[in-house]
């Protein structure tokens, strides 16, 4: 799995693996970041995704109120609804959270082989 949207690959997380193993999460935090609207084309190379697969995922979020779509010109832009916004802001505070967290064990396990190689 790939990382969060705006990170370079990383050293596996098992928490990000356990818990943010669907695309869903990364659009709507991809979605929050930057400025403005997005449109699909923006958000399926984002998050590693096909472009098929975010029109299913993102109409999703439509029909549950997460995000809206305006046409301009030819392009139809993506926009998170408030609803959408304080969702994915809780998903961002976790993924914080679990990188935290994830940090903590490689210090911890660190700790370890330096005690077992004394």
């Amino acid at each position: 799995m790939r990382d969060l949207p705006g990170k370079k690959e990383e050293e596996k997380n098992d928490y990000k693996e356990l818990f943010f193993k669907f695309k869903p999460v990364e659009m709507l935090i991809f979605l929050k970041k930057g400025m403005g609207p997005k449109y699909a084309t923006q958000v399926s190379k984002g998050v590693d995704c096909t472009y098929s697969h975010t029109i299913k995922v993102l109409e999703k979020f439509r029909e549950l109120g997460l995000v809206v779509f305006k046409k301009k010109g030819r392009i139809k832009m993506i926009q998170l609804t408030p609803n959408g916004e304080e969702i994915a802001h809780d998903f961002e505070g976790l993924a914080r959270k679990f990188e935290r967290a994830s940090s903590e064990k490689d210090v911890k396990k660190k700790e370890e082989i330096n005690k077992i190689k004394k």
